[in-house]
């Protein structure tokens, strides 16, 4: 066989091996598709973590069922006083029974509505103040880190507000102005957003200067935009976590507002109100279940939110991701 007739035969084998593939626009489509969603995964890591799904039914079911309380068959007012049958007598002290499940306070109050009632004030607060905590601080923190002619005013400002205990400003603004709700939310609201603020700016420092932040300046991209689309998902984790931090944490000055005599009236029921209520009588074995009912509340709702805002925090991030 000459090399002409086997170049011809190998030429005919390569044509039988490779055949020319058809173009299917779809089929390209598709080979740049992904189906990653950020807040997808997100929520998928999250509810891996057991401790923080049986935290948020808990707080789910506690939440609900704090405000959907008063309108149960059999609940009574919380600021009302009861009175023995037999003696006409203000039921103080009563322990634990079928129809007081708590028990009642020393002037005849239910605790059982009392604390419901107290529950849903607090959160209420810590709902508010950490909103303000959240919007305020962030903006604030944003453009403290990101826009550098306003770094030097910002940072004043902060440090004499800062250089302030937040304990003295509290105290202060507390005393002079009435007791009351909005009272305690413009105290809380006043320092609030300090801790918020300086983390975001911090945080902000880190990665203004990056790559992409630089070409998104050379092109003329709006300072909010920056902002909005390039810094802050960056920090959606660790905010996420100051966040859930936060609700705790204002339930907690609350109640030491409360305890040094500058909180709420004593005629609001408050978690706050109720704690310094129950410390009195601590030192009474007969009488601690007038603490240990509002500390128990406190504490699941302060321990449920700290497990839930460190697990989101950890599923919020990308590389948990996959």
């Amino acid at each position: 066989m000459t090399a002409k007739e086997e170049k011809t035969i190998s030429a005919i084998e390569e044509q039988e091996l490779f055949t020319f593939a058809e173009f299917d626009e779809e089929a390209s489509e598709r080979t740049g598709y992904s189906n990653y969603s950020y807040w997808g995964s997100t929520i998928r890591v999250f509810l891996k973590n057991k401790s923080a799904v049986t935290c948020l039914i808990i707080m789910i079911s506690l939440l609900a069922f704090t405000f959907i309380q008063p309108y149960l068959p059999n609940q009574k007012n919380p600021i009302t006083v009861h009175l023995d049958p037999n003696t006409g007598r203000q039921l103080m002290n009563h322990p634990p029974s079928k129809e007081y499940w708590f028990g009642t306070n020393s002037i005849g109050q239910d605790l059982w509505a009392r604390i419901w009632s107290g529950t849903r004030t607090s959160l209420l607060i810590a709902i508010i103040v950490g909103v303000w905590e959240v919007a305020f601080g962030i903006a604030f923190g944003a453009l403290w880190g990101y826009v550098r002619q306003l770094d030097a005013l910002i940072t004043e400002i902060y440090n004499v507000i800062h250089n302030i205990p937040t304990t003295i400003i509290m105290m202060l603004l507390a005393y002079i102005m009435r007791p009351s709700f909005k009272t305690m939310i413009l105290v809380m609201c006043a320092t609030g957003w300090l801790g918020m603020a300086r983390f975001v700016r911090n945080q902000i420092i880190i990665i203004r200067d990056r790559e992409y932040n630089l070409a998104s300046r050379c092109l003329g991209t709006p300072t909010s935009r920056i902002i909005m689309k390039n810094l802050l998902p960056y920090l959606v984790s660790v905010i996420v976590m100051r966040i859930a931090l936060s609700i705790p944490g204002t339930i907690g000055w609350e109640v030491f507002l409360t305890y040094i005599g500058l909180g709420l009236p004593i005629d609001t029921p408050s978690l706050g109100n109720l704690v310094n209520e129950g410390r009195r009588l601590i030192m009474s074995p007969s009488l601690r279940y007038q603490l240990i009912f509002p500390s128990a509340v406190l504490s699941l709702i302060t321990v449920s939110f700290y497990i839930m805002g460190n697990a989101f925090s950890d599923a919020a991030d990308p590389r948990n991701h996959w």
